[in-house]
């Protein structure tokens, strides 16, 4: 059958969109998936378009405009390509560079567009043989119902088919394997955590949890962070050695008796002495960000309580793409219970009551209020790191932003209680129109986790049509559905980049809980030294916010 023109047009323009940057530094076998569904999508959009006008318009250019046309084609479309891939190499390498990266290879990427074309031509060949289904069906039809019906009938038909195929089993048993690939991850242990001695640590002897209930991050998180002799080490002052409880999902049948065994090790190791207590929720996977934990450890000399817990195996990009009302039923549910708790003791005698979150676990932390007002009387500050675009709180705070500011870093009622920050240099600790309980969103240009909607299908996002952030290349610009495509693909790859770029926060949580909430002895030159140790830390331990 021979290809219609404007679909083989269509799908020429938009692989050369495909081939732009976007926000992070892409393999070749993200832009070989990102390229081929994009051109096969393209061909099909084009070749619909072609078949109703050829359907309800009579009118068809002359066979000589045709031909001219179908001979330009020819020759541009694959000098537009070429030229198109090497401008798509040439800034992928200026991203590497603008984030500290190695400079890939020219071949991986002829690689990825020799790839991404086989499968354009698969899914076309997939499609085609879904038509012939449907002709075939509408051929049998056609014995008993006017042509023009029988079509319509047979392409529902198969419609549904295929849509209850994908729907109901092909995504399904895809995620059904994914749950159960990483049911098996999560029972086994990491080799830098050792079952801890301390009783201050969920999964120790004296413990209501058991180690071999924590999960695999949950067991990395207690056995993890300074000790007393290293915070003291660093500080220079008397230091104790920090809390960190956790429930992991096989630790209790429920949320809410994962939330309850939380409780109970919060009162078994003292946690409501403290000077700081901290309700963490998790990302995906159970994982606590190991940097940002830390981080708070160090400021307050390890007089600190952490408290969080587990609500799925799957990596947050793969919950937040499928079920995010775990981490925020997660997220109530275990604040809830800390701050009913808390509110018992005589105000005198209450620690700080913090929050923190990230990733997915930034959207389950903002579940426990209902608004502004909300945080404001029931904590002590909040630090939310890399929120997913559809976290309700935050999208009204940026929705809602001061006139003229960007959305890459907004302003919120002139900053008083709401602020964001993509850089140290954006926090003044000592500011004091900065009212106190403070609230802190910590957000890169470049995090596809924060901008990724289905919105960017059909709709220009404001990060876009505003002056690009410092690391996004001002050569980023929205396509349809392209753009969209292109995020999803930067989902899978957003750690993959030194810290202060897409999701690698590890060189901004110490100035972030500096800003929230520091006693009044910490300096900005303290910061500046434990901002180094972190980093330096990020890259010993290959940490990782996408689990």
């Amino acid at each position: 059958m021979k290809p219609a023109y404007l679909g083989l047009t269509t799908a020429t323009l938009f692989l050369i969109a495909s081939l732009s940057p976007s926000l992070l530094p892409r393999h070749w076998v993200f832009q070989a998936i990102v390229s081929g569904i994009v051109t096969a999508v393209a061909y099909g959009l084009g070749t619909l378009i072609s078949h109703l006008w050829r359907t309800f318009v009579s009118w068809e250019p002359p066979s000589e405009v045709k031909a001219i046309a179908w001979r330009l084609l020819a020759v541009g479309g694959p000098i537009a390509v070429v030229a198109a891939w090497i401008y798509g190499v040439e800034r992928q390498r200026a991203l590497h560079q603008l984030m500290g990266m190695t400079m890939p290879s020219w071949w991986g990427y002829l690689l990825g567009l020799a790839v991404g074309l086989l499968l354009a031509v698969a899914l076309v060949l997939i499609a085609r043989g879904i038509r012939l289904v449907a002709r075939r069906i509408a051929g049998f039809l056609d014995r008993w119902l006017p042509a023009r019906l029988a079509g319509i009938l047979a392409g529902v038909i198969v419609g549904l088919v295929v849509i209850g195929l994908l729907d109901g089993v092909v995504v399904d048993r895809l995620f059904e394997a994914a749950d159960e690939t990483f049911r098996v991850t999560d029972r086994a242990i990491p080799d830098d955590a050792v079952q801890p001695d301390d009783p201050l640590r969920s999964g120790s002897p004296a413990s209501l949890v058991a180690w071999e209930d924590l999960g695999s991050k949950g067991r990395t998180f207690v056995a993890g962070g300074p000790t007393a002799e290293e915070i003291s080490e660093f500080t220079s002052r008397p230091a104790k050695d920090p809390i960190r409880v956790y429930a992991g999902l096989a630790s209790a049948e429920s949320v809410e008796a994962r939330a309850e065994l939380v409780v109970a090790e919060l009162e078994r190791t003292g946690a409501f002495e403290r000077r700081v207590l901290c309700v963490i929720t998790a990302t995906g996977t159970g994982w606590v960000d190991p940097e940002a934990a830390a981080a708070l450890e160090y400021i307050w000399g390890g007089d600190t309580a952490l408290a969080s817990m587990q609500y799925s195996y799957l990596p947050s990009w793969i919950s937040f793409l499928v079920d995010y009302t775990r981490a925020r039923e997660a997220g109530r549910e275990l604040f809830e219970l800390v701050y009913e708790r808390w509110v018992s003791l005589p105000p005198d005698d209450r620690p700080l009551l913090l929050v923190m979150g990230e990733s997915l676990g930034a959207d389950g932390a903002e579940a426990a209020f209902s608004g502004l007002a909300d945080i404001r009387n029931r904590t002590d500050g909040v630090l939310l790191i890399g929120p997913p675009n559809f976290s309700e709180l935050w999208s009204e705070f940026v929705s809602d932003r001061d006139q003229g500011s960007p959305q890459w870093n907004p302003v919120y009622e002139g900053g008083e209680t709401v602020r964001f920050a993509a850089d140290p240099s954006h926090l003044d600790p000592d500011d004091p129109a900065w009212t106190r309980p403070r609230v802190l969103y910590l957000q890169y240009p470049s995090d596809p986790v924060v901008w990724w909607t289905p919105r960017l299908i059909l709709r220009r996002p404001d990060w876009l049509a505003e002056p690009r952030g410092p690391d996004v290349l001002p050569e980023v610009e929205w396509f349809p559905f392209v753009t969209f495509l292109q995020l999803t693909a930067d989902l899978a790859n957003s750690i993959q980049v030194p810290p202060g770029h897409g999701h690698n926060y590890a060189g901004l949580v110490a100035d972030g809980w500096a800003a929230v909430a520091a006693p009044e002895h910490w300096t900005r030159e303290d910061t500046a030294r434990l901002r180094a140790r972190l980093i330096a830390q990020s890259y010993e331990t290959g940490s990782s916010p996408s689990n």
